[in-house]
């Protein structure tokens, strides 16, 4: 893998892990985005204002990383030449009206947009005649656009916006992926929040195991996990709370989370907080009655022992390749030891075409990189791309042995005696899906997990037999945290 000069300069950026990222770091990632471009007009679209203003609003993760401005309805343009910025970066922004922001509260107003972002501001409405200007003033003929662009037939509000100005002898390139390529290393502010994101989804984990008994509904574990985020700093969930007992712990994506848990369930607690923007993504599997059942162990020890290949496989600058292949090994083996397949490599009629038989239960990658996203751009584990020093990525297997499975695989010759050989192991482990994941970090000198939740068969039950006494003391880092930016806390 290649970096820019910026790049590199953006990487070695001595930051303090503060509360903040620096407006520094913030002007090195728009000055590496310009090398990337060389030569044209480069327009970043924020997200538009929440059609009703008692609306939650949350900035596009691109356009975030580039201006951290947080506020809908902006955009970002630059003028590059030679690879480099030409003058003043302009941030266009809504302008301070107090008598809208009795509705939507306080906004930062243009001519503040130099003194706290460093940029030229410049009122959102004037953005179409600004931008012709400026392709007419810098005789650009090349307009990058980052933003939400929609596939062929339909388009989004950020292409009819571009539209507008691809005209003449405007060529529009998108520019998403320059800025994703930016995304995929991250910086060491940017690990901080990380981190901080995973601790506080840790702490959320250890109250959800102390707290889950049969006879409550899944929506009163969710909850508790989510005024944990807040409570400890977080900004928001980073994706809908996963919150699956008994069957609904085989359907990945479960999140209605509105079920009785009942006393031989398992429990997939797929959770995040987000911290800064900055996502994490921490799974754990737990038995409801706070031991697991012979059949549970065997399910669970499975997808551990997967994790764990993944593990070993991990090495700092090794392909990412490398985990999924060493994950897939170990759940061949076991799932041919429980007898829910026919052997290692064992296939099946998946329509017009052969699938492996693990993938009957095991139907996602490994991982995927973290970061503004909860998918966000960098090492995916399924990948061959090298773990480099910045990344930052999980690491998820899961068997899931759905009650509906030998009703649902396609009528054949084939398919059949498959069937008659598994079905004992399917009945023993219906309704049994167990995903195990964890977060990861790459230094210079290792593959580091960072979130430290118990999820070795023993820690599970024995954290699960504390008593719950109610939510645990708050970090005092949380509340300096907030302190430090005026931020209240939660």
């Amino acid at each position: 893998m290649k970096f820019s000069k910026a790049l590199c300069a953006l990487l070695l950026l001595s930051t303090p892990l503060t509360a903040q990222i620096p407006d520094s770091e913030y002007a090195a990632r728009r000055s590496a985005l310009a090398q990337k471009v060389g030569n044209g007009v480069v327009i970043a679209l924020g997200s538009p204002e929440p059609e009703e203003d008692f609306l939650s609003f949350n900035q596009n993760s691109n356009f975030r990383y580039l201006t951290n401005f947080n506020e809908p309805n902006a955009a970002l343009v630059m003028v590059v030449k030679n690879g480099a910025i030409a003058g003043s970066p302009l941030l266009f922004v809504e302008p301070s009206d107090p008598a809208r922001e009795v509705w939507t509260g306080h906004r930062l107003g243009i001519p503040a947009v130099r003194t706290t972002l460093g940029m030229e501001g410049r009122d959102f409405a004037t953005l179409r005649n600004v931008v012709d200007s400026v392709m007419t003033a810098s005789g650009a003929t090349v307009l990058y656009a980052v933003g939400n662009f929609g596939e062929e037939g339909r388009l989004t509000r950020d292409d009819q916006i571009i539209r507008s100005f691809a005209s003449g002898g405007t060529a529009f390139k998108p520019a998403n992926n320059e800025v994703a390529n930016l995304r995929r290393v991250k910086t060491a502010a940017e690990l901080d929040f990380i981190r901080r994101a995973v601790n506080i989804s840790v702490t959320a984990q250890r109250e959800a195991m102390r707290y889950i008994e049969p006879g409550m509904n899944e929506f009163e574990v969710q909850a508790l996990i989510e005024y944990t985020f807040r409570r400890n700093g977080a900004d928001r969930p980073s994706f809908s709370t996963i919150v699956g007992s008994g069957p609904n712990s085989t359907t990945l994506h479960y999140n209605a989370d509105d079920r009785f848990i009942e006393p031989n369930d398992v429990i997939v607690m797929d959770i995040g907080a987000s911290y800064r923007g900055y996502a994490a993504d921490v799974t754990r599997t737990v038995p409801s009655s706070g031991t697991f059942s012979p059949a549970q162990r065997d399910i669970y020890l499975a997808v551990r022992a997967a994790q764990k290949a993944g593990e070993d496989a991990a090495k700092v600058n090794g392909p990412a390749g490398a985990l999924s292949a060493a994950a897939n090994a170990s759940l061949d083996s076991s799932l041919t030891r429980l007898g829910l397949i026919e052997g290692v490599g064992a296939s099946y009629d998946c329509g017009d075409r052969q699938c492996t038989q693990r993938s009957l239960y095991y139907m996602h990658g490994l991982g995927h990189g973290i970061g503004l996203d909860v998918h966000d751009p960098g090492a995916a584990t399924g990948g061959n791309a090298p773990l480099v020093p910045g990344s930052a990525f999980t690491i998820e297997p899961g068997i899931y042995v759905r009650g509906n499975l030998l009703d649902i695989i396609p009528n054949t010759p084939k398919n059949q005696a498959m069937i008659a050989k598994i079905r004992p192991a399917v009945q023993k482990y219906a309704n049994i899906g167990v995903r195990i994941e964890d977060d990861y970090i790459v230094t210079p000198t290792a593959v580091e997990w960072i979130s430290r939740a118990p999820r070795e068969l023993n820690e599970v039950e024995a954290l699960m037999k504390e008593k719950w006494n109610g939510p645990s003391p708050r970090d005092p880092a949380t509340v300096e945290a907030y302190r430090s930016t005026g931020r209240r806390v939660p």
